[in-house]
This record gives structure tokens, sequence and C-alpha cells, in this order.
């Protein structure tokens, strides 16, 4: 093939896109392109104030957070204050409360000396102590009583009629300590009843029978505190909820005031055994017993000689309970006083403390 030949050849092939070509350039075509809308003095302005807006807030945010962290350390502070003033309040008030129990013992070593024996438990605190007066040797048991358990009345061999030693009542009801309560009346078959008013567990043994002779109840009250006094009426006696209680003669102290003895017991006999029965302003209990050989008048205490002593000690109100023979005092399973009668006398009513 001639150069003229291939020439020819390469001019038609290529017609078709010189043709196309040609057009193209002829043509009026245009190409719309998508505006861009880019201002960058106003995008630079917004973020600007979205920056601004965002450092007001975390400044606000950092404020608030200072504010915040003031506040609970201010409270915290006020809490320690306040936990530590309730500690020292706690504190005052703990020592306030054993204070009047400190002054009492201290009233009682200053009179009796120092206990001779004593008990300590979650139920009861009790402390004995020997003394001698001029006229006669006494013992002293002061109860401080913590719950219903620490005290109760028990009849002689839980029988109406019946009788019982101080000391076998103790053993029986497994007491760790005990005293003689009321008088008693003895009938023609040999029984032994409970003189007068008599409550157990609450309930009237034999019913109520108003004051006479000069008679009082003594007892407890369903919130442990000494009650007794004259009662003409079952009403009277039942406002203060007895829980236990027995009855004799006579009443010494009521509010700190001594109490006219009647004539026929500061003669009848003048000197005996006695066991009286007071409390304190904080309702601590104090028994004492007086020694004595017999009833004839010639060896123990007086009436007169026990109020003064009791008054002596600011007892508030206090009764004599039954005394020559009948005056019993055990502790820890013996026998502490001398009974009159060389022996403990069977008793219709005891009271008896418990561990």
């Amino acid at each position: 093939m001639t150069a003229r030949e291939i020439n020819r050849f390469f001019l038609l092939s290529c017609a078709p896109f010189v043709g196309m070509l040609v057009w193209l350039l002829s043509a009026s075509f245009t190409l719309d392109m998508p505006k861009l809308d880019f201002s960058p003095a106003l995008h630079l302005f917004s973020i600007t104030e979205e920056a601004n807006t965002v450092q007001q807030n975390l400044e606000k945010a950092s404020g608030s957070a200072v504010a915040t962290k003031s506040t609970i350390e201010k409270f915290y502070q006020l809490y320690e204050q306040s936990a530590t003033d309730t500690s020292n309040m706690l504190k005052l008030a703990t020592a306030q409360a054993a204070r009047p129990s400190l002054i009492f013992d201290s009233r009682i070593s200053a009179e009796f000396g120092k206990p001779t024996r004593t008990v300590a438990s979650a139920n009861i605190d009790l402390k004995l102590y020997q003394f001698n007066d001029a006229n006669y040797k006494g013992y002293a048991l002061k109860v401080d009583m913590k719950s219903d358990k620490a005290m109760k009345m028990a009849l002689g061999k839980d029988k109406i009629g019946s009788s019982e030693t101080t000391l076998a009542a103790a053993s029986r009801y497994g007491a760790v300590a005990g005293i003689n309560a009321g008088g008693f009346a003895d009938t023609p078959d040999g029984k032994r009843y409970p003189l007068s008013t008599t409550v157990l567990d609450g309930k009237y043994v034999y019913g109520f029978e108003s004051t006479f002779d000069n008679l009082a109840f003594v007892g407890l009250s369903a919130d442990r505190k000494l009650i007794g006094g004259k009662f003409a009426r079952q009403a009277d006696l039942d406002k203060l909820k007895p829980s236990f209680g027995a009855t004799f003669v006579p009443i010494l102290l009521k509010g700190g005031v001594k109490q006219q003895i009647p004539s026929q017991w500061l003669n009848s006999p003048k000197r005996a055994p006695r066991t009286v029965v007071g409390n304190f302003g904080n309702d601590q209990l104090l028994f004492i017993v007086a020694d004595g050989y017999d009833e004839r008048g010639g060896s123990g205490a007086t009436l007169t000689e026990l109020q003064d002593k009791l008054a002596k000690l600011r007892v508030v109100d206090a009764y004599n309970l039954d005394g020559g023979g009948s005056t019993s005092l055990v502790f820890e399973g013996r026998t502490v006083n001398n009974p009159s009668d060389g022996r403990l006398r069977p008793l219709p009513t005891n009271f008896l403390f418990f561990k």
C-alpha cells in the first residue's frame, strides 16, 4: 500500500470523530455548576459566637461547681460541728444521768460506809451495807431495778394460807436476795394469811379492803415505782397500777415529810427488830433491817430512829414492813440478819430480787 492510500485510510477512519468534535464546538452547550455559598466572615462570626456561648456556659458551670463545693463544705462543717455537739451533749447527759446515783451512793456511804457485798447484772444492781447505830445493829440494801424481772413478791409456797421462810422462797425461785414483806393473820387451823389488801401479778389476792387501824399498802407499780398509802376505795389504788404489794403499818415518810407515827406503834414495843422500805428521788429502793434479840422492847430500833435515818438520807416515801421475828434479810443463799426467833420465821409474803 502506498503512502497516499494509507493517508486516505486514516482520514476516513477519523472522520466521524472529527465531525463530532466540530459539532460540539459549534453547538451552544452550557453546563451549570452548583454555586457554593461560602462566606468566610459570616461563618467565622457564627463559630466565634457559639464558642463564646460555650465559654460562658463553662464559666457559669464552673461558678456553680465552686458554689456547690462551697455549700457542701459548709454543710460538712456544720455536720461535723453538729456531730461534735451531739457527742458532747450525749456525754453530758450520760454524766448527768449517772450523777443522781452517785449522789445517793455518796449519801449512803457517808451513813453506812462501803458496801460489804454487791451484785450487778442487766436486771438489777444490789448493794448490801452493814452498820452499827448507837442503839442497834443494822443492815441496808440498796436496790436499782433495771427490768421488770428484777423484783417480785411471792406467796408462801405459792398458795393462799401457806407460808415459808424468806430463804426458802429465794431458793425455790432462784432469787439472789430476799426480804420479808407484809403482815399476816393466823387461823386456828394453822394457816397463815397475808394481812388485808394484797396484790400479786397485778391482781388482788382476795379482794380490796379499805384501810383500817392505820394500815398501809406498800408495793411496786407496773412501771417499777414504789407506791403505797391508805386507800378508802379500790379505784384510788388502781390508779397507781399496782403490780404487787402487801399491807402493814405505819407510813413513815410521804414526799420526804415525816408522818405521825401512831402512839401504839411508838411504844408497843418501843424497840424491836424492824424492816422498813423507802425510795430515793431516782426510784431506787432502800431497805433497812434492824437486828434485835427479842420483841419485848429492849433491843432493836424504834420507828422514830428509822424514820430519822430515812429522812437524813433524803428518802422520799417510806413504809414500815412486818418486823419482830418476821424480820428477814437473805443475800446470795445466806441469812444476813440475826432473826430474833433464833431461826427464820415462815411468812405468807416475801419480796424477792433476781440477778
